[in-house]
């Protein structure tokens, strides 16, 4: 089939405002998203800027908007969007960043935020002989958290996000609950300081618009709720 690729492009450097610009693409049903880029930077445009590493589903560095919904471009097929010959995709950046360029916005803020809520195991009790034990149940309490990403899809999805640029976001928040229940940690009050404030858990309105946009299937907003529930039995 032929697709009409349609990408949002913007260079803050030349550009006033953000154009769109089309281009005629051969498809197959299996193609990824990422293939159809990658067709346009290596034969009709190599000005095109995306990010993009593993292209696997694993290093997170291509989400985008994708049909209008944030996505992963190497994740994501033509066969899923449901497209045939002639139709047209859409690719724009990530909402509620600056844009560097075309498709790649400033995470800079973003990771400011995953840094903020400590995402490291912290444990100053003396060090044991072999490991700090887990048992599968208390793992599995945070298994699905350990998924993530941190491809910002969640966050850049989110309405309190695009409204409050301080707002710590979905991707932040679930990293802090995994170490907030992970049984091995020893400083869940730290972490519970800092999200449960002004920016924090509660300017999550439980929207699903995280979960919806997670290529990974996190139930993000239950991990959320069980934090708040946490916030409010230990802190008051």
């Amino acid at each position: 089939m032929t697709l009409t690729v349609k990408v949002k492009r913007f260079n803050p450097e030349t550009d006033q405002r953000p154009r769109w610009d089309e281009f005629e693409v051969p498809a197959e049903a299996m193609d990824r998203a990422l293939d159809l880029l990658h067709y346009v930077k290596w034969h009709l445009d190599g000005t095109l800027t995306f990010r993009k590493s593993c292209a696997h589903g694993i290093c997170g560095s291509d989400a985008m908007k994708i049909n209008g919904e944030n996505q992963l471009a190497c994740s994501v097929l033509v066969h899923d969007l449901g497209l045939k010959d002639g139709d047209t995709v859409t690719f724009e950046p990530l909402p509620a960043a600056p844009v560097v360029k075309d498709l790649v916005v400033d995470q800079s803020r973003f990771f400011d935020k995953y840094r903020a809520v400590m995402p490291w195991l912290i444990n100053d009790e003396s060090v044991p002989v072999k490991e700090r034990v887990q048992s599968p149940e208390q793992h599995a309490v945070i298994e699905d958290a350990t998924k993530c990403i941190m491809c910002g899809a969640c966050t850049h999805s989110c309405p309190s996000t695009w409204a409050d640029p301080d707002y710590l976001g979905p991707a932040a928040m679930l990293k802090a609950y995994r170490y907030v229940f992970d049984s091995r940690d020893t400083e869940a009050e730290e972490r519970l300081k800092v999200v449960d404030s002004k920016d924090g858990l509660w300017k999550c309105y439980t929207i699903f618009n995280c979960v919806q946009a997670c290529p990974k299937g996190i139930d993000i907003t239950r991990w959320l709720s069980a934090l708040k529930r946490k916030a409010v039995t230990t802190r008051y």
